[in-house]
């Protein structure tokens, strides 16, 4: 592999994608809740593709853009000090380049959606490109992220529905819990250096009783889904179904999840590409037993 790919590869994280599937599974859920799977599945699966791809497309443009905000900052951590930007491989101009036409690509696979799913992903963009300045001015970060990272869940909803009701905007919520607590898990990795650096978290905030936070931040998100479920007349399989995959959550990582140790951390974090999955079969439960 030439030095200029790998260079790319670890510029737009294509090799990690975790960051991708994160930003995927909202967009899912909110296309499944939204969607009337008697009509067939043609413009399901047809949206979905489009959603895996813009979430691509915009991951690794985010990526980009949060290594040029950050490239005086990595270079003292020592999770991203040999990030392209931060080693100079990659020149400022070129990175910001290539975003730009990640970006017009990205607009390209919005087009093909309503109006209103256009607008308000539009709308999103200033929170996506202003997230990486937020850790120096606040101890929330994680929570920009969460509203920033789950804003595909209403778009997955426009898509179908042309519209907004209360039932997208909670779904939301809960998703951004999700991430404000899954990111925090990600955030302990960097404590120490971040503390040095002058860097803020959610981890370095709650340091002293993660696991309260936590799970406090995975409540909300259950509770969340369930009320969706209901307001949806969902039947019993949906309620058994998230139930059973909270445990995911507050087992396998709150209970299981090493805050010291970096490599659990990131394990952990890992492994909620897992309850992606399980919370969108969750709603397929929900949509064809109902």
């Amino acid at each position: 592999m030439s030095e200029k790919l790998q260079n790319f590869i670890r510029l737009t994280r294509l090799d990690k994608p975790i960051g991708f599937m994160l930003l995927l599974w909202p967009c899912v859920w909110g296309l499944t809740a939204a969607y009337d799977f008697d009509s067939g599945l043609k413009i399901f699966i047809y949206y979905s593709i489009l959603f895996f791809l813009g979430s691509v497309l915009m991951r690794t443009a985010g990526c980009i853009i949060n290594d040029v905000v950050d490239k005086k900052y990595d270079g003292k951590v020592e999770r991203t000090k040999d990030r392209p930007i931060a080693t100079g491989e990659i020149t400022v101009f070129n990175a910001l380049s290539l975003a730009f036409f990640l970006c017009l690509l990205a607009f390209i696979v919005l087009i093909q959606f309503n109006n209103l799913t256009i607008i308000i992903a539009l709308i999103s963009m200033p929170l996506a490109f202003t997230y990486p300045y937020m850790k120096r001015y606040t101890y929330w970060p994680q929570l920009y992220l969460g509203i920033t990272f789950n804003y595909g869940l209403l778009l997955g909803w426009t898509s179908v529905q042309n519209g907004i009701s209360s039932i997208p905007v909670l779904f939301y919520l809960g998703a951004i819990f999700w991430t404000l607590g899954y990111d925090t898990i990600y955030g302990f990795q960097d404590i120490k250096d971040d503390e040095i650096i002058g860097l803020k978290s959610t981890s370095i905030k709650f340091k002293n009783n993660p696991k309260l936070f936590l799970s406090i931040c995975y409540l909300i998100t259950i509770t969340s889904f369930l009320l969706v479920g209901a307001l949806m007349n969902f039947n019993i399989y949906f309620f058994i179904s998230i139930i059973l995959s909270s445990i995911h959550l507050f087992f396998l990582q709150i209970y299981k999840v090493q805050i010291e140790n970096d490599i659990s951390c990131l394990k952990v974090f890992k492994s909620n590409n897992v309850f992606g999955l399980l919370i969108f079969l969750s709603f397929v439960i929900g949509k064809i037993t109902s």
